[in-house]
């Protein structure tokens, strides 16, 4: 039985809670440390609907004084601002798995932050994985998967086109999503539109997969205008305003492209005839091209990939991990 904290209660806290009560047989539920102080002595039941008496709490020290196996850390998307969540963790003895996209490459925004905390996992005797649908899933991991059949691999294109309608306001922001035209480059150029958060991790996974060394990455952002009115819960757009973002991210082997990832986002795409996906081309002998219809969930797929991982990082050498050093993951079955 491994013994499982969760540490962040929102959509995919909670999606990942339910994954592992519905896997009594071999998780058990230890603790729920929570961010929002209106959840505080509330029971993981009350939040899920469904019978669980662990109660959540902001005291994440009486938590890790259970002896978490693994805590999952389901939190931002910044290295700084998982710091303090992770740090007390590893020196509590838990192994970490996070969803931050930042945490999945470490050493392509921080290379200073990877080497302390890897030091730190590696003294502690734990292990420190970022995974997630993508980065650590399909614009990686899946790729370099189907790299195991290629006798030559000379570039990698892939691409991911997925529907932002279901999330909330602060995706539609980083977006640009309603903005206008201007104001979208304006965004771009001020930090304040970000898009997608993790090109340069993939590329960098593919590239330490592949014995690939990525020597610069570019990359761009433009806005997705919209021709007819669009609207989600969150936000309305109209005509000749953005709808979404199409990012591309490119890395370089010298000066030769080697690493082509491309993700348009817009809110219901279908309203323009566009349907979701995602996409692999690897160029190479044999050509393989990947195709799968609609786009694989990326909240679902976020956090089964999380659940999914513990059993792994238990056997996991101490430090930082990627998920192109373990072993191929692989479904856990529900016991309930």
């Amino acid at each position: 039985m491994i013994k499982v904290a969760v540490w962040g209660t929102g959509m995919m806290g909670q999606g990942l809670l339910n994954f592992i009560l519905d896997r009594e047989r071999d998780l058990q539920l230890v603790g729920a440390i929570v961010t929002n102080p209106a959840k505080e002595g509330k029971t993981v039941g009350e939040l899920l609907g469904r019978p669980c008496d662990v109660k959540m709490t902001m005291d994440y020290d009486s938590v890790l004084a259970l002896r978490p196996d693994v805590v999952c850390v389901c939190t931002q998307s910044f290295l700084h601002e998982i710091s303090s969540q992770v740090e007390p963790c590893v020196r509590a003895g838990a192994n970490v798995i996070s969803i931050a996209e930042k945490l999945s490459f470490p050493w392509a925004s921080d290379p200073e932050w990877a080497d302390r905390f890897d030091a730190l996992a590696k003294e502690h005797g734990v292990s420190i994985l970022g995974t997630g649908i993508n980065p650590g899933f399909i614009l990686d991991a899946l790729v370099v998967m189907w790299t195991s059949v290629c006798l030559q691999v000379d570039r990698i294109e892939a691409k991911r086109v997925n529907d932002l309608s279901p999330f909330g306001p602060t995706v539609m922001r980083t977006q640009g999503v309603g903005t206008t035209v201007e104001e979208f480059y304006a965004g771009v150029a001020d930090g304040s539109i970000v898009g997608h958060i993790g090109f340069p991790e993939s590329i960098h996974l593919i590239g330490r997969a592949l014995g690939w060394q990525i020597d610069h990455i570019e990359e761009t952002r433009e806005p997705i205008v919209t021709t007819v009115e669009r609207s989600t819960p969150h936000v309305t757009v109209r005509p000749g305003d953005v709808a979404g973002c199409t990012q591309i991210g490119r890395g370089y082997v010298g000066d030769e492209l080697r690493v082509e990832l491309i993700h348009p986002q817009q809110i219901h795409p279908e309203m323009e005839g566009v349907s979701t996906g995602d996409y692999i081309r690897i160029v190479g002998d044999p050509e393989i091209r990947m195709s799968t219809n609609p786009e694989v969930p990326g909240g679902k797929g976020t956090y089964a990939s999380t659940g999914n991982y513990i059993p792994l990082v238990l056997d996991a050498k101490p430090g930082i991990v990627t998920v192109v050093d373990l072993p191929l993951p692989r479904f856990l079955a529900p016991s309930v």
